[in-house]
């Protein structure tokens, strides 16, 4: 009786066995040659980075997706639905059994992830390669400031605080090769804004002069942008990055007139941007009530809502906003 899933199991033990001789992982091997391959690899540690394949010319083995299946193994194995045989197979392997002590199997997704989107400051939400980069990010930058906290603690002669948590300097440098801002000391969304309005401009195109113009990893850079209405609530350090961009303090009556406007632009632009990735995909806005629409960078819109409080509020409408909900197939 043919069993594919046996077979895809045998595959990946072989695939990790091959890891192992090839990375040099496993001991030297018996003189006769008669041990069995496993015992060979006892206490060995099996910690391949989750996005990585084997490679094509590893014959059977070849273009195994290694390192997805040893996560996937994790998983069963957290929910105890590993067969007992399987774990203890894979422990004469050296498997790595926690996510947590395969920090360089993340630093790998979050490598993947700073490589497709420009920047290592994803929301706390996003999830690439299957994996939470942006949970695992948000922790990182925690135990990195946690580190910088308690450095200056040392350095001002206090002594017996806990160094538990922190994040050890070979790892932050590691980050910041990725991203020299991947742990900035003010919020990481607008880090993000930033990187991607540098980005913008670096491709040659200006920045936008209103929110809803250009909207990026669900970012609205014009709204972003807006924030030359507030300079003065700006760190000095935020302020020389805007001028890098081009921006400059905005007059006090533009400032004035502009500040309340652009929030409510920003969250009608993020909102639209939801229902356009929805029509797109659907053809129609029937949006179920309950739905929350994913935005290519993690955002979490609760799209349903959105729709049925835009009806309801029709009357508050502009012409020009109410002509844009029709177009997407909004029925009022």
């Amino acid at each position: 009786m043919i069993d594919p899933e046996g077979a895809y199991w045998r595959r990946g033990i072989d695939a990790a066995q091959r890891w192992l001789r090839e990375t040099g992982e496993t001991a030297s091997p018996v003189p006769d040659g008669g041990a069995d391959l496993l015992e060979e690899m006892v206490g060995r540690a099996l910690s391949v980075p989750v996005t990585y394949v084997t490679p094509a010319q590893w014959g059977a083995v070849g273009s195994y997706p290694l390192g997805a299946w040893l996560a996937d193994q994790r998983r069963y194995y957290a929910a105890g639905t590993l067969e007992a045989a399987r774990v203890a197979e894979l422990e004469k392997l050296g498997m790595v059994w926690s996510v947590y002590t395969a920090w360089d199997d993340m630093l790998e997704v979050a490598r993947s992830y700073a490589d497709a989107h420009g920047h290592l400051v994803p929301p706390a939400t996003a999830v690439w390669e299957g994996q939470p980069v942006g949970t695992w990010l948000k922790n990182q930058r925690a135990a990195a400031r946690k580190a910088a906290v308690n450095a200056a603690r040392r350095a001002a002669g206090e002594t017996g605080g806990p160094s538990t948590g922190e994040l050890p300097e070979s790892r932050r440098e590691v980050l910041e090769a990725i991203d020299a801002g991947w742990c900035p000391v003010w919020d990481a969304g607008w880090q993000r804004a930033y990187r991607l309005c540098q980005a913008h401009r670096g491709a040659g195109a200006p920045l936008p002069d209103s929110a809803g113009q250009v909207i990026v990893q669900g970012e609205d850079l014009g709204a972003w942008a807006a924030q030359r209405t507030e300079w003065e609530r700006l760190m000095p350090a935020q302020q020389y990055l805007l001028e890098t961009l081009g921006l400059e303090p905005a007059p006090a009556a533009e400032a004035e007139a502009a500040r309340p406007v652009g929030r409510r632009e920003a969250a009608r632009a993020v909102n639209l941007a939801a229902a356009r990735q929805f029509f797109e995909r659907e053809g129609h806005l029937r949006v179920p009530r309950k739905h929350v629409e994913v935005l290519p960078d993690g955002t979490e819109i609760k799209l349903g809502a959105v729709v049925d409080n835009t009806r309801r509020r029709a009357d508050k409408l502009t012409e020009e906003q109410r002509a844009v909900w029709t177009a997407l197939g909004m029925r009022w």
